[in-house]
């Protein structure tokens, strides 16, 4: 197997991993129930992170303490309470 080759599987493997943790994180174990009533058929692209955000006030405790503790938009409450 040639090197190029070697190294193409070794990164498809690595954004595979990357792309798998951020799934499985607090916001996403501790938000499931409040992404699956709130946020349904958002893509994973940074959509389902400002849904919560903007719907803040109707997620759940645990929900909330997984956004304040992680992520980009850790403390800086973006689109709090801007949700209809």
């Amino acid at each position: 197997m040639s090197c190029t080759r070697l190294a193409a599987i070794a990164f498809a493997s690595g954004a595979f991993a990357t792309g798998a943790l951020a799934q499985g994180g607090p916001v996403a174990t501790d938000c499931a129930s409040d992404i699956a009533k709130l946020c349904s058929g958002k893509p994973h692209d940074g959509s389902v992170r400002i849904c919560l955000e903007t719907n803040y006030g109707k997620v759940s405790a645990a929900c909330k303490t997984a956004l304040d503790s992680t992520g980009g938009g850790r403390g800086k409450q973006l689109n709090r309470g801007k949700g209809k």
